[in-house]
């Protein structure tokens, strides 16, 4: 059980951006570090908080995880995602990446293993960092933005009143998800969670 995973929640730093689509990654991180019963602190590369502990009971040798959030804009997370799978000696292929997808409705999650960016910045810069695509990803759905509006100021706009109330559910959902892909695998947690 001594392999360790790296959880990382895409979004922007700073209280302006905490509300924004484009944070779900922050807000699952958040989640999973409060069922740690660990909070996140500045890591030594100064660029990321990172929360690490073991899943399951405590006292249990579940299997060991770092969560992080990058400090950095979401067209740089690459880098600061890279330095921590160094410090760590975490592979790509023990990566899961937590991100808005615009294509899935809100309220829905898919989970898979590589595949491109499909526009996603964050994803774009993962995969420049890491040399590959083939990391995990847990797909939050947002939808599409509404009429003409313009794709880069919907993801960088708050939750609907409506969506603010299911956004916990989604939250929740999205922890639970990551939680089975490293204990379940990837197979049992599409059946479990992608609709």
């Amino acid at each position: 059980m001594a392999e360790v995973w790296l959880v990382v929640g895409l979004g922007n730093p700073g209280e302006k951006y905490a509300g924004h689509r484009h944070n779900i990654g922050y807000l699952v991180v958040d989640e999973l570090a409060r069922r740690l019963g660990t909070p996140l602190r500045a890591h030594k590369t100064g660029r990321a908080e990172v929360a690490e502990g073991r899943l399951g009971p405590p006292g249990a040798d579940g299997p060991r995880i770092v969560l992080a959030r990058p400090r950095s804009y979401m067209n740089e997370v690459g880098g600061p995602t890279k330095a921590l799978t160094t410090f760590y000696k975490v592979p790509p292929a023990r990566v899961i990446a937590i991100h808005d997808e615009l294509d899935i409705d809100f309220g829905t999650l898919r989970c898979k293993l590589g595949g491109g960016d499909n526009g996603h910045n964050g994803l774009k810069s993962l995969r420049s960092s890491f040399g590959t695509g083939d990391f995990y990803r847990v797909r939050a759905g947002i939808g599409r933005p509404p009429g003409r509006q313009d794709v880069a100021d919907f993801v960088l706009s708050n939750y609907s009143g409506v969506e603010r109330k299911e956004l916990p559910f989604q939250v929740d959902t999205a922890a639970d998800a990551v939680e089975s892909l490293i204990v379940d695998g990837l197979e049992k947690t599409q059946q479990k969670f992608n609709s």
